[in-house]
């Protein structure tokens, strides 16, 4: 039998070792704006377009690279970090395997102009799917200037697994975050489709994450700093009032190194135990500091996962340190050390403008001898009121217009034949059970029906007629503006199609701020920004994996906002309406996620049960 194993060409091994690096445009933005880390850059420019597909290109004006240099940086396995194995244990740097830029090149179209700062001339390279088209000097800024152009060209079937572009989008600031967030000292732009998005000039770690996040992240981040011998941890925990719904503010760096830890996460969840709801995310912006031979950061290929040698101990250090941080911000509003003590009393300036109070008393009045005046509406209720009582307590005679009226027959106030018996008008109407299930009888035996899977059918089923109208819009009494993260502004933009439809009117103020005018007229009872917050948090929450339109999709999210809100409202009159809108629904057994909503019971079922 003739030898089968062979070595693989480069440019196939390269496409393999792309797969688990470059998975997305991200992965692209994440390795060069860590390259311009590590070049000592203090200004860096990211530009994209396409939401990546097209144009990644980052500009820093870091050391720059020599021609040589700039030639083996796309070499595989290539790179300035490390020489020998142990260095793996050492490691400060954003990048260390050298497998990044030979990655990218061998799934892209590379240009890359670079310069050291005490040359006159750069140098630029062109690689095209791995192979090198050309290298000659040019004229260039310090720093280097990486351009990726056409991502996957060269592997179509890669190309078309990726997502929608407010999806890949998402993905790509969520990497610039992770840097820009690191390295405050170091101010970053990111351009989308020829419009800055961001400027984030130098400044301190808090004003970095406002100006990423929004300025409502201010009043909502408390300071945790914690000092040992074996991890310094500081950073910012947020408000319990503060947490959401979804996993979205939620960031650890180690060394300035982004990472992701379910472990870690739980010791900050636990720290906030029955402060927040057991369904909702805290955020948090928390950096660790440690010896690096006391971790290893080389288990994943994106790096992103962490290995600690004590991980249980930094575990309880991090629920300690957050605990204290909550326990400082919810002591220090009760005690104000440099508030003013003395209380101001105004005290007349002459004695006779004080004047004593006139009260009448009667001492021939006793309490216990009142009859009783509370009970039942019935027969003779307000003929029996004491005439005497009114006297004694007020001093007055009741006037004889008011005494009429008392004296009228009672059939004119409460005319007890046209009242149904109560025990008559509960056997017409189902039971509510907990606000929850609604009970009633049917011909074949019980009927029992989920609440809020009823409301929920119901609400989506109106909003889904109105977008046949482009949506019944209520013009808000006090419009609104708020300023939201890029991702979710981008979010917003987005799906502006999609959100007049249902009858949202929004406009763009500039920078991330849109101003609300008026919102679907069945949303007249909510609270307008959590609607919109709930909106957001409920389509990134399906946004990997939709299987619906994305009007469907923020249709269901509203339905079941106005569902919660209406459960808490709901009372006994409601019950009976809510079976007929629901079974004038077209389809009333399933709410719009595919949900049971409602249950029959046999007799013989019931039955069974008592006979167990």
């Amino acid at each position: 039998m003739a030898d089968i194993i062979q070595l693989l060409p480069d440019h196939v091994a390269n496409q393999i070792a792309a797969g688990e690096v470059i998975q997305r445009p991200a992965s692209i933005v994440k390795e060069l704006l860590e390259n311009a880390v590590d070049a000592g850059a203090k200004s860096i420019q990211l530009i994209i377009k396409d939401s990546g597909r097209s144009l990644v290109q980052v500009i820093d004006n870091g050391s720059g690279m020599s021609e040589s240099d700039a030639r083996m940086s796309y070499e595989r396995h290539a790179t300035s970090k490390i020489r020998v194995a142990d260095d793996l244990f050492a490691i400060r740097s954003m990048g260390f395997r050298g497998e990044a830029m030979a990655s990218i090149a061998a799934v892209a179209q590379v240009e890359t102009k670079t310069r050291l700062h005490d040359r006159e001339l750069g140098t630029v390279i062109k690689i095209d799917g791995s192979k090198v088209i050309s290298q000659e000097p040019c004229q260039c800024a310090p720093g280097t200037n990486t351009a990726i152009k056409n991502l996957f060209f060269n592997i179509p079937a890669r190309r078309n697994f990726l997502k929608s572009n407010p999806v890949e989008l998402k993905h790509i600031l969520e990497e610039f975050y992770r840097v820009a967030i690191a390295f405050p000292q170091i101010s970053f732009s990111l351009i989308n489709n020829d419009q800055e998005t961001y400027r984030l000039p130098v400044t301190s770690l808090k004003q970095r994450i406002i100006g990423l996040m929004g300025n409502s992240l201010n009043e909502k981040l408390l300071t945790v700093n914690e000092q040992t011998n074996i991890i310094n941890i500081s950073g910012f925990v947020g408000k319990p009032d503060s947490a959401r719904k979804n996993r979205g503010e939620q960031y650890f760096f180690i060394n300035n190194r982004f990472f992701k830890s379910s472990y870690l996460h739980h010791a900050v969840v636990t720290a906030m135990q029955n402060l927040i709801a057991p369904d909702s995310y805290p955020s948090y912006f928390i950096f660790f500091e440690i010896d690096p031979s006391q971790i290893d950061i080389n288990i994943h290929p994106t790096k992103t996962e962490i290995k600690f040698t004590d991980e249980k101990s930094i575990y309880a250090i991090l629920r300690s340190a957050v605990k204290k941080a909550i326990g400082q911000h919810i002591l220090s509003p009760l005690i104000d050390f440099e508030g003013n003590a003395t209380i101001n009393i105004p005290i007349p300036k002459k004695a006779d403008e004080v004047q004593s109070p006139h009260i009448k008393i009667n001492p021939d009045f006793n309490p216990f001898n009142a009859p009783s005046k509370s009970g039942a509406y019935g027969k003779n209720t307000l003929n029996q009121w004491p005439k005497s009582d009114w006297e004694t307590i007020t001093g007055e005679k009741i006037p004889e217009a008011q005494m009429d009226f008392i004296h009228q027959k009672d059939e004119y106030l409460f005319d007890q034949k046209s009242i149904e018996p109560q025990e008559a008008r509960q056997a017409q109407q189902p039971y509510l059970v907990h606000k929850k299930f609604l009970i009633t009888q049917v011909k074949s035996g019980m009927m029992v029906i989920d609440v809020k899977g009823a409301l929920t059918r119901i609400a989506y089923e109106k909003l889904m007629r109105s977008t046949k109208t482009s949506g019944n819009s209520q013009q808000l009494l006090f419009p609104f503006a708020k300023e939201f993260s890029g991702p979710d502004f981008e979010l917003l933009i987005a799906l502006k199609v999609e959100l007049q439809q249902l009858g949202f009117s929004m406009e763009h103020l500039g920078d991330r701020t849109l101003a609300f005018n008026g919102l679907p007229s069945e949303l007249n009872d909510v609270n307008a920004e959590e609607v919109i917050d709930d909106l957001l948090n409920n389509f990134k929450a399906n946004m990997q994996q939709l299987q619906i339109s994305r009007l469907e999709t923020i249709a269901q999210g509203l339905s079941k906002n106005l569902a919660r809100n209406q459960v808490k409202k709901i009372n006994v009159d409601e019950c009976q309406s809510i079976i007929d809108r629901l079974f004038a629904c077209e389809i009333p057994n399933h709410s719009p996620d595919g949900k049971n909503i409602i249950n029959i019971y046999s007799l013989e079922e019931l039955a069974q049960r008592f006979l167990k």
